[in-house]
């Protein structure tokens, strides 16, 4: 895999940036239209160690086709995903921006309900919720299990959910990240890359091509 590489999301002329760890692949998709995908999906097949793969070429580029196309179905900010050096997709990221200029900003505790909310899932359990001082700003982190029925109403399945809230300074919108997964027998190592990552999320202003203003490499 490649090394550490930055990734942003767009709202007017701020960026939140990460830094991506080796593993996460940003799938972003400008278009969300299947070309594109299967365009960025083509080109990030080489970030793996055929050595170290122990899935093949036409698997890996139907996951990564369509887990960007369902991470963009709805216009995020930033859509990525975890993938082990083998070649299998563990975890999803979107990355989301709330709010307008001239509406008050929704407050960290007010957030948690929005954040344990979910579609076609249920919590299960108590969640752990935590609020935090990032070096972005002020957070709401929550982490839950949630259930969801399977195709047909046959049974359910679990995933975990970590979802942050920051509240980046000086701005009025705030920042919702969201990674989810299945594989239960992973989850300390991806809550782990999850909050490291979050930990990496800056705020800066851009210009008209996306250069960083004030950074001079």
């Amino acid at each position: 895999m490649v090394d550490a590489n930055e990734a942003g999301s767009p709202v007017g002329d701020q960026v939140t940036r990460f830094e991506f760890q080796p593993g996460w692949i940003d799938l972003t998709l400008e278009h969300r239209i299947q070309a594109e995908a299967v365009g960025l999906a083509g080109a990030v097949m080489g970030r793996f160690n055929r050595l170290e793969r122990t899935v093949d070429d036409r698997a890996l580029l139907n996951d990564l086709v369509e887990r960007a196309l369902f991470l963009n179905s709805d216009s995020p900010d930033l859509a990525a995903a975890y993938y082990t050096p083998g070649g299998v997709g563990l975890a999803d990221l979107r990355v989301d921006s709330f709010g307008a200029e001239d509406d008050p900003r929704t407050s960290p505790a007010e957030v948690v309900p929005l954040l344990l909310d979910w579609s076609n899932a249920k919590v299960v359990g108590e969640p752990d919720i935590r609020y935090l001082d990032l070096d972005a700003g002020p957070a709401v982190r929550v982490q839950a299990m949630l259930k969801s029925k399977r195709m047909l109403g046959f049974g359910a399945k679990l995933a975990e959910l970590v979802r942050y809230a920051v509240f980046p300074p000086g701005v009025s919108h705030m920042v919702v990240v969201t990674v989810t997964w299945q594989s239960m027998a992973a989850s300390d190592e991806l809550v782990r890359l999850t909050d490291e990552l979050v930990s990496t999320m800056r705020q800066v202003s851009v210009d008209s091509e996306g250069n960083e203003l004030g950074r001079s490499d």
